[in-house]
């Protein structure tokens, strides 16, 4: 199992970029949660096994098909344990 913290920059507020990570991760059996940050960026925590985490990061490179993903930033941590994916307001 690996967590990572992933900082999405770019255009991915007010393009459902939430729900669509939200149902990426439900596919691929990814636990954790995304939300929106004051700054404009979009922050998630992702907890899954390598193959998984490795397809996330890649979908979040692209994101939804409205937005415009500048720059995503990656920092492995430490396991946290989550039961499910939620989205956070």
């Amino acid at each position: 199992m690996k967590h990572v913290n992933i900082t999405i920059y770019g255009r991915v507020q007010r393009v459902s970029f939430r729900a669509a990570t939200k149902a990426v991760a439900d596919q691929l059996g990814i636990r954790g949660y995304v939300q929106n940050k004051p700054d404009g960026t979009v922050y998630l925590e992702a907890e899954g096994d390598e193959l998984s985490v490795g397809f996330m990061l890649d979908w979040c490179n692209d994101g939804p098909e409205k937005a415009v993903v500048e720059k995503v930033e990656v920092v492995e941590a430490e396991l946290k344990n989550y039961r499910n994916f939620e989205v956070k307001k």
